[in-house]
């Protein structure tokens, strides 16, 4: 009994002057958002008491194209898209509650429904009914849940390197399980699902676990460079978001999610990055085997992030898929 005793006190004691020494308070807002807002930055006020943060860019007349980011990003992803695609569309992103810039919301809902209504409060601030709609990770599962929410609207969908229905995600874990893992994955995210860290995780630095996430997220880019691992470490540090974290993968959906994605019959661009190290590139054969209308591309030597990672080429295949994808009476109303 002492020895358990002595034990248990140890390991208080050494949590304790871990606690000290690697402890990391939260980064004002105001000085995060100052960093990080842009000329075309805009806050939209939700009923629940959300601000939300969105960019409506490019070419004003252009057909609107809806992006969404994924888990732990922000808005700012797409902002190589926006260069790209800017001259003939016009880009709409926006933060996820718990987000970016937008960051923890007053009723604490971070569920896909919060996000998909997020994105519908955007879309119809801006009085837009028919647009493409395109999301990277769990932004792809936004995607696929708005079309079937709002079937009309969506016009045609981009996903990439896209989360599926949960039940998906339990097959994944499996097969890793039997195969062993191949590539090196986030280790944030593994450890987020673990309850006795999101304990710990309140009061500890990231920057390790960030530095190791995104070099993975990005098959270790040349584009992850000091600013972009600044930006997913101090949006994480923001007051409030990492609280929102915590809850949100607290709170995560069970794996009884059910959901049928061969209802949708919009034109759909699949697009992966073969070295993909958060959700494997066999994915793709599974939403092309459900989705009634999809093609895809494949990156050789891309990770997660193909539209940062590889921005002039992964924009370039996005155009010509809008191009073919959209009833060309639409966008040419839309650019008269």
């Amino acid at each position: 009994m002492k020895f358990v005793k002595s034990f248990f006190a140890i390991i208080v004691f050494l949590f304790i002057i871990a606690a000290i020494f690697l402890y990391k308070d939260e980064i004002p807002t105001d000085v995060v958002d100052a960093k990080y807002t842009s000329a075309s930055s805009q806050f939209l006020q939700m009923s629940n008491g959300a601000k939300v943060h969105y960019r409506d860019e490019g070419n004003a007349s252009g057909y609107p194209l809806v992006l969404v980011h994924g888990s732990n990003a922000s808005l700012h992803v797409w902002e190589p898209w926006v260069s790209f695609l800017g001259d003939d569309y016009r880009v709409i992103s926006l933060d996820l509650p718990g987000h970016g810039l937008t960051g923890g919301v007053p009723d604490g809902d971070y569920s896909s429904a919060a996000q998909v209504n997020t994105v519908k409060a955007v879309v119809d601030e801006l009085n837009i009914d028919a647009f493409a709609l395109g999301g990277n990770s769990m932004g792809g599962g936004v995607t696929w849940r708005y079309a079937i929410a709002y079937p009309a609207e969506v016009k045609a969908m981009i996903l990439v390197g896209a989360s599926g229905p949960s039940a998906w995600w339990l097959e994944q874990e499996s097969a890793q399980a039997e195969e062993g893992e191949v590539k090196e994955a986030p280790l944030v995210f593994k450890l987020l699902g673990q309850p006795w860290f999101r304990v710990i995780s309140r009061y500890i630095d990231p920057y390790k676990l960030v530095v190791q996430g995104v070099k993975s997220s990005y098959n270790n880019s040349p584009v992850v460079d000091q600013a972009l691992i600044d930006r997913y470490y101090e949006l994480s540090l923001r007051e409030g978001t990492r609280d929102a974290t915590l809850s949100r993968f607290g709170g995560l959906e069970n794996s009884n999610e059910t959901v049928d994605l061969s209802v949708l019959d919009q034109p759909t661009l699949v697009m992966w990055g073969q070295e993909d190290s958060l959700i494997p590139v066999d994915t793709v054969d599974k939403f092309l085997a459900v989705l009634l209308n999809a093609q895809s591309v494949l990156y050789e030597n891309v990770g997660h992030m193909p539209m940062e990672e590889i921005p002039e080429s992964s924009a370039a295949d996005v155009r010509a898929f809008l191009k073919s994808a959209l009833p060309q009476t639409d966008v040419l109303m839309d650019e008269s």
